[in-house]
This record gives C-alpha cells, sequence and structure tokens, in this order.
C-alpha cells in the first residue's frame, strides 16, 4: 500500500524541488517517500521510527522523530508564516 502523490503538472515545488505541502521521508529500503505531515496522529522510535496516519497506516522510516519533528516545524513555518527564517 504506498501513497498517491499529487499531479506533477499542478504541484507545487519550491526551488530544491521538494513539495510544498509535504514533508520528505526515507523508507526503511532507501526509498524515498513523501508524506502530508497533517495525516500524522504519532510517532514512536521502537528502535525504527514509525509513524502512524489518520488512517491507521503505519510506515517505517529511517529519520528519527527529532528529526521529523524538526521538518514538520520547517513545514509550518512556509505554510503559516513564510517569513520566518527556516534554519
Amino acid at each position: 500500500m504506498g501513497f498517491k502523490l499529487v499531479d506533477p503538472k499542478t504541484d507545487r515545488r519550491n526551488n530544491e524541488g521538494r513539495s510544498l505541502f509535504m514533508i520528505a521521508v526515507t523508507r526503511l529500503n532507501n526509498t524515498p517517500l513523501v508524506i502530508n505531515p497533517d495525516l500524522i496522529v504519532f510517532m514512536e522510535e521502537t528502535p525504527d521510527t514509525i509513524i502512524t496516519l489518520s488512517n491507521g497506516e503505519k510506515i517505517a522510516v529511517q529519520e528519527k522523530v527529532s528529526e521529523v519533528i524538526r521538518r514538520v516545524i520547517s513545514f509550518r513555518r512556509r505554510i503559516f508564516n513564510p517569513w520566518i527564517p527556516i534554519e
């Protein structure tokens, strides 16, 4: 089961080609994946990071919980206040 990615013709992307409405993570098998941070219900490290989405789907990723949180904060800054600098 995977995600349906947005249409590349209508997807808004920043200068680096990353989606402005999703965050990038890496599955355990090194496959890149973008997820909508609004769908994250909770995350846990067991020791792999497991992201549980609002639809019940669980995704195991390489990034630590703290890194996913940093990416969500960066996402929120871009969406809600683009004038706040991103570290």
